[in-house]
This record gives structure tokens, sequence and C-alpha cells, in this order.
């Protein structure tokens, strides 16, 4: 029987991370490239605008890191959720003076037939250091615990370990020499920072391993046990699991996706190590 999954595929930190909420979502969406038109929370209108300006937000935040004047772009930041986020994120300081910045970066690695492709908001290096910093802009920010076990902490940091010395000079980047940074712009005083270490990047690359095997030899993807997984689901309707979307408030975390970053994994070339 052939292999289900085409070769080689692009791996994420949102397809591991579908696949670990739900193998049929998985199928739905990379494998079989549905479109379905559920809507993915309620209200619709209220949820729509504000995944707009979380994109306008980080264009914002990518040109002024690449130069832009603040005051200039600060004229864009023209709804209220956006002049918040924009005040708050000109008054924050992450420590990362003197860090040299690549905004928008991606790295690429061999995954066996496969690739692992990571698309950071920013990566930051300094003396014998490195931070990966990522900018949400949920209306509740989410546990410290629930986020660290999400894919792309795991998916970035060892990423970064693996493949960041293309936009280190070539230098390589020691699992301890790595911070995960996600600044929360309704909450900027409240960032999660996650260190790394030379035993959680073993356990975080051999687990990324052993799923992409395991999805790389699976004939079969059943949907979820977990009905509340369904809630913010587009393919909910499909699987015949209710047409009514969650709430927004509960929804936003659920719904990322790499859609938001305009980005083709297909047209992105891999980084050797």
């Amino acid at each position: 029987m052939p292999d289900i999954l085409r070769q080689p595929f692009t791996f994420s930190q949102s397809s591991l991370q579908d696949y670990a909420d739900c193998l049929r979502r998985f199928q739905l969406r990379y494998i079989d490239q549905l479109t379905w038109p559920a809507v993915d929370s309620e209200p619709v209108v209220e949820n729509e605008r504000r995944q707009q300006e979380g994109r306008l937000f980080h264009r914002l935040v990518q040109q002024y890191l690449l130069g832009l004047p603040a005051e200039k772009l600060s004229k864009l930041a023209n709804t209220p959720n956006l002049a918040r986020w924009w005040e708050n994120y000109t008054a924050s300081d992450l420590g990362l003076g003197g860090y040299r910045t690549f905004t928008e970066s991606t790295l690429s690695a061999p995954l066996g037939k496969h690739r692992l492709l990571a698309k950071c908001d920013l990566i930051a290096f300094g003396e014998n250091k490195a931070a990966i910093v990522d900018w949400k802009t949920y209306a509740k920010r989410p546990r410290d615990e629930w986020m660290s076990a999400r894919w792309q902490t795991r998916v970035y940091r060892s990423l970064l370990s693996v493949a960041g010395n293309q936009l280190n000079g070539g230098q390589l980047i020691g699992p301890e020499q790595i911070e995960m940074i996600y600044w929360y712009a309704d909450f900027p005083s409240e960032p999660a920072r996650f260190k790394y270490t030379s035993a959680q990047f073993k356990r975080d690359w051999s687990a990324i391993e052993k799923v992409v095997k395991e999805i790389s030899s699976a004939k079969e993807f059943p949907m979820t046990e977990d009905e509340k997984m369904c809630r913010f689901c587009v393919y909910r309707s499909y699987c015949d699991r209710g047409k009514q979307a969650g709430a927004m408030d509960e929804a936003e975390i659920e719904m990322e996706s790499e859609a938001a970053f305009d980005v083709n994994f297909e047209q992105v070339g891999e980084i050797e190590f």
C-alpha cells in the first residue's frame, strides 16, 4: 500500500499540534487539503476582526524592527486593540538591547525523508545566548505550563539548536544558550520565558522524530475522542461533531495556524547543518 503522506512533507509546529489534537484534522488539512467553510468561533465578525488586527500588529512590529520610525507606524494602529497593543509594545523591554535581531526568520532542517520548518517572529543573538520571541495577541493569558507543552515551544527551541547556526555566523547554538519568550500584547508585563537544556532538546527531538515516523506510516487517521477539540475546528460539521462554533474568548490559541504568517512552506529551501 503506498504511503499516504506526500514526500517530502514539510512539518511545522502547527501540523504537529493538529496531529496531537486530532488525527483526522491532520488528514483533512494536510493530506486531503480540504477547505471546509465552517467558522472556527463565535461571534464571527469579532473573531475575523481580531485575527486581522493580530496580523496587522505583527506587521507593525516587523516594520519597527526593520528600522521604520515608531511615530509613523503608530498612525497605522488605528483601532482600539491595535493602539493598545502598540502602546504596550513600544513601552516594553525584553532585555534584548545589543542583540543581533532577525525578524520573520525561517528555520528549516532535514527530518528523515521530510523536513521541519518554523517561521519565527524574532530571533535574537547575544553573547553566547539566543532568544526566540513570539508576539501573542490573545485576549486571555494562557498558563505557562500549558504553553511549555505546546509543539511551538518544543519545535522552535530544538530547531534553533539544530539549524540556527545559519543565522549565527556559522556558530552552533547550544540548548543551554536558548530561551523562548512569548510576549502577550494585552499582558505586556507578564511574558512567558522558557529556558532550554540539552536534556530537553534530546527529549524534544526524539519526540519529533517519533511522531513524524508515526505519521509517515499511518494508514488511518481517526477522529479524536475528546470532542472539546471540535468546538473550534472548521471540520466539525464534516465530521458530524456539531455546527455551532465555540466562544471566541476560548478559541484563539486553538485557531492558530501558519495561515496567519503568509509563508509557503513548500517554497522554502532546507538549511543544511
